[in-house]
């Protein structure tokens, strides 16, 4: 039966852990510097992230149950052009849209085809400002996922390097000669994918959501614009 670890050898080891960074050579510090740094960011943005596209979730349902309640366009567009108030996801979509779209039909002589291709354009380019807040920062997620194991690498390489050039000097080599500088050359990797791991995840994570976001946009964008093109249609009638 194995027996539990005593708090006290836990502490001990956790002395041991941070005298091999302290004691550690000047490159793989500044390795572990970097991947400490990493790490952190990685974690702000996971955090940060999660907020905005639960944030665009709830906002994109709430739209979605006004606009298919019965709503007149009029009215939502109204609220959406209210002051002092910042919009955002389908409510920004479909605002674009709108104003695109009244702006068009005021102008004599213009057919229904200009008018839904302006609301199409406007939506288009409302749609693409909207992911691209959501997408910001996933490149940084995505870059710790990749490059801090080969980080974490090098610095196990250079501290194994000079632990063994340090042998040069030693007479008769044991483990015990070596095995610090293995050790805390080993701490690199291990915060390497300390660091990498949660990144990835969270990339993957938070790309799927925001792909399952775009496509709610474009669905709503075509229901819409088949809205608008009954209502031009019944404009010229």
């Amino acid at each position: 039966m194995q027996q539990p670890i005593e708090p006290a050898t836990a502490a001990h080891n956790g002395i041991d852990m941070l005298a091999l960074v302290l004691h550690a050579s000047l490159p793989v510090q500044l390795v572990m510097l970097l991947l400490l740094f990493g790490s952190v960011a990685s974690w702000v943005i996971i955090f940060r992230k999660k907020r905005v596209l639960d944030r665009a979730e709830r906002e994109a349902d709430r739209f979605e149950e006004r606009f298919w309640s019965g709503a007149e366009l009029s009215k939502l567009y109204a609220g959406a052009t209210e002051r002092n108030r910042e919009i955002g996801g389908l409510e920004a979509i479909f605002e674009g849209g709108f104003r695109e779209f009244n702006r068009v039909r005021q102008r004599r002589g213009v057919d229904s085809r200009i008018q839904l291709e302006g609301a199409q354009r406007a939506m288009r380019a409302s749609a693409s400002r909207e992911l691209d807040g959501l997408e910001r920062n996933l490149e940084f997620l995505a870059n710790v996922g990749s490059i801090s194991p080969y980080v974490g690498l090098f610095g196990t390489v250079w501290g194994i390097m000079v632990s063994f050039q340090g042998l040069a000097n030693v007479r008769e080599a044991t483990i015990a000669t070596v095995a610090p500088g293995i050790s805390e050359a080993l701490i690199a990797t291990a915060m390497g994918l300390f660091a990498a791991i949660p990144a990835v995840w969270a990339y993957n994570r938070f790309a799927t959501r925001v792909e399952r976001i775009s496509v709610r946009y474009d669905t709503f964008s075509e229901e819409f614009s088949s809205i608008l093109q009954r209502q031009a249609h019944a404009d010229e009638a």
